[in-house]
Formats: C-alpha cells, sequence, structure tokens
C-alpha cells in the first residue's frame, strides 16, 4: 500500500523524528482502513516485518523495486504526476494485481500540473490489461453526510 506524500493545500514544514514518524500522519488514513477491516491485533501481525503480509511504503521509495506474487494500492492516485504514475506502474512483475484509486476533483496538485490518475485514465481506457470502476455520489458508504456534501460540490 503506498500513497503520495502531499498536503492539502497546507504546509505542515518540518516534521521531528525518523521516516516512519515523518510518514504517519499521511498514512493514517490507511491504518485506519486496514485496522477496521482487519482488526488491530491482525493488522499489528501482518506489520511485522518477519511477516510481511501487509507493507505500506511511502511513494517517494518504490524507485527501483519490483513488486512479484503482490497486491498493490496506490492510494490518492490524483495527487501523483504521470511520471510518477509510469514510475509506479512499471514496478509490477509477475502475478500482480494493482488497484489504483483517487478522485480527481480532488487533487491538490498545483493548477498546472496534470495529475496522473487523469493521465492514466486517458491512457489505458482501450486496454484490455486494465479494469476501470468508477463511482457515482450514490454509492458512497462512508456517510449520508458525506454523499451530501458530493452532492452539494457537483
Amino acid at each position: 500500500m503506498t500513497r503520495p506524500v502531499l498536503q492539502a493545500e497546507e504546509d505542515l514544514g518540518f516534521l521531528p523524528g525518523d521516516m516512519s514518524e515523518k510518514f504517519a500522519p499521511f498514512f493514517r488514513p490507511v491504518y485506519d482502513v486496514l485496522q477496521k477491516r482487519l482488526g488491530g491485533s491482525f493488522l499489528e501481525y501482518c506489520l511485522k516485518p518477519e511477516v510481511a503480509k501487509v507493507e505500506i511504503a511511502p511513494f517517494a521509495y518504490m524507485r527501483g523495486r519490483t513488486f512479484e506474487n503482490a497486491v498493490v494500492i496506490l492510494d490518492e492516485a490524483q495527487n501523483v504526476t504521470a511520471s510518477q504514475m509510469k514510475m509506479f506502474l512499471t514496478r509490477m512483475g509477475e502475478n500482480v494485481t494493482v488497484i489504483v484509486n483517487g478522485d480527481v476533483t480532488q487533487c491538490d496538485l498545483p493548477a498546472n500540473v496534470k495529475s496522473g490518475l487523469e493521465d492514466a485514465l486517458e491512457r489505458f481506457k482501450p486496454s484490455s490489461h486494465v479494469g476501470l470502476i468508477e463511482s457515482a455520489t450514490e454509492d458512497c458508504v462512508r456517510s449520508e453526510l458525506c454523499k451530501v456534501a458530493l452532492e452539494a460540490y457537483q
């Protein structure tokens, strides 16, 4: 599981601590979902390096890696650039399922930078190797309030 480290229109400045402490605020949403789905103790077990069932890795450190026999998830993909998306997708080796999710309407990249998700959607629509699932407001399962907010901002 990976996601770009990009702040939503705010700069938090320098973050103290080691790498895991610096990335913790950015990966909190990932941990929240995994904990809800897997349970706290099972998630802790899966995250142990010797078990390595679940790995949460900063997007910035993907270059040079090859993923094999894995499910690889890129969360918040609207916040990667086209070149970052290319780098990510070309890390995939054999027997890999790739899940890329994001919302192009919630992009935090500068206005003059095209979202890598938007770019990939244009490039891969005609591909037989790529499936596309688009969600509508009525598919929202977060909450009724979230649905109301989505409708208000359409």
